[in-house]
């Protein structure tokens, strides 16, 4: 898909696991370099791991009482683990776009700069700036642009979930973490949101959980493949759907199991 000689990691994982309350581990000690500006999904079965590791990236996993992180996540080298670490600002670095579209009940402008007016931001020209080049990036601009004041909740389903990326880019992260962003929406809509996807990876780092192997080789550049909590293989989103290198991997993307 892209010229990958220039790549740079701004996520290291190294030998994270995590453990759900009672002890019950979801991930079994993972090593993980996600480059920045591309596109990196993460696949496997259901219960696989999947999101529990999309989560650790922003520590939304934090909202679960009695889990447990061992190993370390580096976001630019620094470790959003360490009791230091500003959890509010790390989640405005490191933007969430969930699998059912959560859409406000305000209008689509107040939805787009949430994030800015709870940062504090008055400035009206700014906010109708950011409003408009979010809502350009995540291609639904000339679709809403004479109905900001109306409420969100009147936008289709496909329309919304490009409203809940537009919020994320809007605050400006550097990571977009995507849970499943197309499940719930018909193939049209899909097809937008796999475009805006696409255009997205210019300016930032994508890392997308999706159970839909041909999503995945559309939109990404790199591929992780998690079983039971394992990474089992991880590559170039090329090679790893031409050429896998684990007849396990083979077995779940030929459609064997999963």
């Amino acid at each position: 898909m892209t010229d990958h000689t220039t790549d740079t990691p701004i996520i290291k994982v190294n030998d994270l696991k995590f453990y759900y309350p009672g002890d019950a581990r979801a991930l079994h000690g993972i090593d993980l370099e996600v480059q920045e500006k591309q596109v990196t999904a993460l696949i496997g079965p259901s219960g696989c791991g999947k999101s529990t590791m999309l989560r650790c990236f922003n520590r939304m996993n934090d909202l679960i009482d009695g889990c447990r992180v061992e190993g370390e996540v580096l976001i630019e080298g620094e470790s959003i683990y360490a009791p230091s670490t500003d959890v509010i600002e790390l989640r405005r670095q490191v933007g969430m776009v969930f699998q059912k579209s959560n859409p406000f009940p305000k209008s689509i402008f107040e939805n787009v700069i949430y994030g800015l007016r709870i940062a504090g931001e008055t400035d009206r020209n700014l906010l109708a700036e950011r409003v408009e080049s979010s809502l350009r990036a995540a291609a639904l601009w000339d679709e809403v642009k004479d109905r900001l004041n109306e409420s969100a909740l009147g936008l289709s389903g496909g329309q919304m979930q490009r409203l809940c990326i537009a919020r994320a880019i809007a605050v400006n992260p550097k990571v977009i973490l995507m849970d499943e962003p197309c499940s719930a929406l018909d193939p049209k809509s899909t097809a937008r949101v796999e475009e805006t996807i696409k255009e997205l990876r210019r300016d930032y780092t994508i890392v997308i959980v999706t159970h839909n192997m041909q999503q995945a080789s559309r939109v990404s550049d790199y591929t992780a493949f998690l079983f039971e909590g394992n990474l089992i293989e991880y590559g170039q989103t090329e090679q790893l759907f031409v050429r896998p290198q684990h007849k396990q991997t083979e077995d779940y993307i030929t459609g064997r199991f999963g």
